[in-house]
């Protein structure tokens, strides 16, 4: 084994070098987060071939001292921490010294500056450990920061690199999230020669939106309801997709903590938990959450790309990001009932039906004009599936399977949380199960019967229904199905909310089973009462509704 023997100063540069600056990308994000420390208004990037021939960044902040230029581009010299104790609560984007002096030791690096109220600024260029001579150089007040030629000497850093558009939009998309946090900022980017796009300044966060998640898209957010976050030494604000609009990974969940856009890893399990029932399985949420704690709450020395933080309170911070979710997106669901129902306030018979008007909606203190209220009818069973209903302007269509399902989860979830007795069955089911299923039923009996299932082992593999979640008696189980669905089920979702929700599929009306008109009716009625009745415990629609414009656009009258 060759002896021990210190680095020599390129070498540590060219190590560090590889942590922090991974592609043009890492060099954007160095270079703005240092310009938003400096207090920028305005943040200009200029990028040629994706960064690799330049990429530039030009700021209005309070800029270096000609003095401090040639020190800022050495390893560890930050103007942001004084003592250790400081990286307990740091305030800043940057701390660590390090992204300057590793940006230079892979490219040719020109940083220009000049403070507010001096006539001339200064130039100084540098590459790995070399440091030219600072000369005068007229300049605006701010940073101009040039990085040319990335990754020439290091070609094979150079071919783990993708094609010059794809690392441009790398960039892009890296700069137009972040600057969702800083509506006060106005940002500009520029790719060879061409100006892409600009973000004026502006007080609304959300103006910033349709940006990064497109227009369409923007137009589905919803303001997240910060009250259950109260709790918190801080303030959460943000914004969260409509159930139903969704997309196939969580790379638009996006995070900042105190200003910082992080890897959205520590709340992701959050924004899952929040969703619950609302989102199909296989199919994420997506939206900004800014969450703004007490500095010493929050250690973001964690790596030194700086995307990662460690929360002093995590499981606090996560439960209150949870309870915000789910509030936002139950009350918003309570009002898409009220809209897709025509805000009807009871539910009518058809002609001719004994049965009463079943109300819908809680009377309101002063109903004495409650005649001028429409009324939602119950019309007709379309093909044994759907409920046929209509307020006199729209049809609503009601899927009579993802109601129920609907109706019977929540209806298990508040008799587990109220531990409310099972209904004893007068003659026991028994079912046999192959080695599968029965392993899976083991794995989920303790959720099983929390749900109001009860299940007795009675031999090998075989075993005995004997009490059945409350009002369900009349139902048989199709217990081998539901432990096939079981086993599909993604494992994002707590293991109980998993089994409850098959457990209610599989123990209510399907599609193809006939109704009577009072079962529908009492199908809806008892739907307007759930905390969500838009969408079944798998995250699929109850119900649709056809306005007169769509109704009259099929007729091709518009």
């Amino acid at each position: 084994m060759a002896a021990i023997r210190e680095l020599d100063a390129v070498t540590i540069g060219q190590i560090a070098a590889g942590e922090i600056i991974e592609r043009p990308a890492s060099i954007v994000k160095e270079l703005v987060e240092n310009a938003v420390d400096a207090g920028a208004t305005r943040i200009a990037v200029n990028i040629e071939r994706g960064g690799l021939d330049l990429i530039e960044v030009i700021d209005d902040g309070t800029g270096i001292a000609s003095a401090d230029l040639a020190l800022a581009i050495r390893r560890h010299a930050t103007s942001k921490l004084n003592v250790a104790s400081e990286l307990e609560s740091i305030a800043t984007l940057g701390f660590r010294g390090e992204g300057l002096a590793s940006i230079a030791a892979v490219s040719d690096l020109e940083i220009v500056s000049r403070e507010p109220g001096f006539p001339v600024g200064a130039r100084v260029g540098a590459h790995a450990e070399e440091v030219r001579e600072i000369e005068p150089a007229a300049a605006p007040a701010g940073t101009q920061v040039r990085v040319r030629s990335l990754f020439e000497r290091l070609p094979v850093r150079r071919e783990y690199l993708r094609a010059p558009s794809a690392e441009f939009n790398r960039s892009s998309s890296w700069l137009s999230s972040f600057a969702l946090a800083y509506p006060q900022i106005t940002f500009t980017l520029r790719h060879d020669g061409k100006d892409v796009w600009v973000m004026p300044a502006t007080e609304q966060e959300h103006e910033r939106l349709a940006m990064v998640f497109g227009a369409q898209a923007a137009k589905t957010l919803l303001p997240l309801d910060g009250a259950p976050a109260r709790m918190l030494d801080g303030t959460l604000r943000g914004f969260v997709s409509e159930p139903g609009h969704d997309r196939p990974d969580r790379r638009m969940q996006l995070l900042f903590v105190n200003g910082r856009l992080v890897r959205g890893v520590p709340l992701a399990g959050a924004w899952t938990s929040g969703y619950s029932t609302f989102t199909m399985m296989g199919r994420h949420p997506y939206g900004v959450l800014f969450l703004d704690l007490p500095a010493d709450h929050v250690d973001s020395n964690v790596h030194p790309t700086k995307y990662d933080v460690r929360l002093r309170y995590a499981s606090q911070v996560f439960d209150a990001v949870r309870r915000s979710i789910a509030a936002t997106l139950k009350e918003h669901a309570r009002g898409r009932f009220s809209e897709q129902t025509g805000s009807a306030p009871s539910v009518s018979m058809p002609a001719g039906s004994a049965s009463a008007a079943i109300s819908l909606f809680a009377p309101a203190p002063d109903d004495s004009n409650q005649q001028d209220v429409d009324r939602l009818r119950i019309l007709a069973q379309l093909h044994r599936t759907f409920i046929l209903a209509s307020d006199g302007e729209a049809l609503l269509l009601v899927d009579q399977h993802a109601a129920h399902e609907r109706i019977a989860y929540e209806a298990i979830v508040t008799a587990a949380a109220q531990r409310t007795p099972s209904e004893p069955l007068l003659v026991p089911q028994i079912v046999e199960l192959d080695a599968a299923r029965s392993a899976a039923l083991d794995r989920a009996l303790e959720a099983l019967r929390e749900g109001g299932l009860e299940i007795e082992a009675f031999g090998e593999r075989t075993y005995r229904i004997v009490a059945t979640p409350a009002g369900y008696a009349s139902r048989n189980f199709d217990l081998g199905g539901m432990l096939d669905d079981l086993s599909e089920d993604p494992k994002q979702r707590d293991v109980r909310e998993r089994v409850w929700a098959t457990l209610a599929c599989h123990s209510v009306t399907v599609a193809g089973e006939p109704l009577a008109p009072q079962e529908m009716s009492t199908l809806v009625e008892r739907l307007q009462r759930c905390a969500n009745p838009m969408h079944c415990p798998h995250g699929r629609p109850t119900m649709v509704r056809l306005s007169p414009d769509e109704i009259a656009r099929m007729f091709k009258r518009v």
